[in-house]
């Protein structure tokens, strides 16, 4: 049986590889995340809090899913400020977290020690992700296994966060610096005389910032032609919008 994909996503990201994943609703249904994966290869799936409804059990639901199908699931929670819940929505199956909205390395900080055990950590015991459980770890093994394969996201949508993202990435436990390109644009209409003037210029800014960083950049891709265009500009790592496949 192949193995899940959360036992190698990280050391992938790492290692700067090509990675693809896919956004869906939270309410999809079983059936519709198997179509939808069926039409191309998706290293991970993302679903999404900030802006859709959410209850925990919708979470466990669509996690058991796309943790049956050997997906890793990346979830984005409702605000900057609720990383403190960030243990207790791990604990419902997500392989990942992404913290929407990033302006200081205090909120990054915090991110950090919701999302990892000690000693890396300091994320309360509730046990490890079921697709483990065939491994017979102990507490600390599980531990251990957590703090080297789960992902960590810092999303950056502002010109601040933007020419902070090396601070950001040096913080050890981020693993991705994704792309907010709608909040970014109102940022950018208010300050018309930033030397960045356009969302691939701040793109291409962040790159030069994570050259020598393993912190790797995602790009959400919201039409077909967007995958191959950020290929084309050297981004590895892009999450493209499940209405592309429907």
């Amino acid at each position: 049986m192949k193995p899940h994909g959360a036992y190698n996503i990280k050391k992938r990201i790492k290692n700067k590889e090509e990675i693809i994943g896919v956004s869906m609703p939270i309410t999809s249904s079983k059936s519709n995340i198997e179509k939808i994966v069926d039409k191309s290869h998706f290293d991970f799936i993302s679903t999404d809090s900030q802006h859709s409804p959410f209850n925990e059990e919708t979470l466990v639901r669509f996690c058991e899913y796309t943790n049956d199908l050997g997906i890793p699931v990346n979830f984005r929670i409702k605000n900057t400020k609720l990383t403190y819940l960030i243990g207790n929505i791990l604990d419902l199956g997500p392989s990942g977290i992404e913290v929407p909205q990033v302006e200081s390395i205090d909120t990054v900080k915090e991110a950090v020690d919701n999302f990892y055990f000690p000693k890396k950590g300091k994320r309360s015991w509730g046990g490890g992700p079921k697709y483990i459980l065939h491994e017979n770890f102990n507490r600390i093994q599980t531990a251990d296994w957590w703090n080297s394969h789960g992902v960590l996201w810092m999303q950056i949508e502002s010109l601040n966060s933007v020419t902070s993202a090396h601070k950001i990435s040096e913080i050890d436990g981020v693993d991705v610096i994704s792309w907010g390109p709608n909040d970014l644009a109102f940022d950018m209409e208010m300050n018309p005389n930033h030397p960045l003037k356009s969302d691939e210029d701040c793109i291409r800014h962040v790159m030069k910032l994570l050259l020598d960083s393993d912190t790797q950049l995602c790009v959400r891709a919201f039409k077909s032609t967007d995958k191959q265009k950020y290929l084309d500009m050297g981004i590895k790592m892009i999450l493209e919008s499940g209405l592309i496949y429907t």
